[in-house]
């Protein structure tokens, strides 16, 4: 296996998240309006953090998917994590999902690594497409999403199972030959 990805844009640097960085994440997913979307329970143990970077580990290892934790330049704190999940290389497609910590919201942070996040995904992992999987409700989410570029392609009605209710959600997607719209791409280094 090749070694983790470091992508570096002009204010973050997203990096692998290990076990030491469970008390950042147990510090932001254990806010409801982190975590309100995202089919989770707030978090209230370093366990239910461990086991959240147990999944981030997983996934790597298993090359179905890659997460990313945002810290800050120059702060070594996760405030965040994005990435892909249910990677299908046969047919070069993955879905994309990001958090950030509260904290941090309304300051383009999320933009700016979903944005990176993006980038990478077509352009070292070789991706066609992009999938987003967004609730009705989460209007700042679909909003990212747009800003990006993604189109909204349908609802998928009763799609997830999820803290005990079914979930609608909306399909979006970016196509690589849609990427043109975004500048200034961020730069990788090991």
């Amino acid at each position: 296996m090749s070694e983790f990805p470091i992508i570096e844009t002009e204010r973050l640097i997203l990096r692998q998240v290990t076990n030491k960085d469970a008390g950042y994440l147990l510090k932001y997913m254990s806010n409801k309006d982190v975590t309100k979307h995202m089919g989770l329970e707030p978090f209230n143990s370093m366990d239910d953090a461990l086991n959240e970077i147990s999944w981030y580990q997983s996934i790597w290892e298993k090359q179905t998917g890659i997460r990313w934790g945002i810290t800050l330049k120059g702060e070594d704190e996760v405030i965040g994590s994005c990435g892909f999940l249910n990677l299908v290389s046969k047919h070069s497609r993955a879905e994309i999902g990001i958090e950030l910590s509260k904290n941090y919201w309304d300051k383009g942070i999320a933009s700016e690594a979903f944005e990176a996040v993006i980038r990478y995904g077509f352009e070292q992992m070789h991706l066609q497409r992009i999938e987003a999987l967004i609730e009705p409700s989460n209007a700042p989410s679909q909003r990212l999403a747009e800003k990006q570029g993604f189109i909204r392609e349908g609802l998928l009605r009763s799609y997830e199972f999820t803290v005990g209710k079914f979930d609608d959600l909306y399909m979006y997607s970016i196509l690589k030959s849609d990427l043109n719209h975004i500048q200034n791409p961020p730069y990788e280094r090991s």
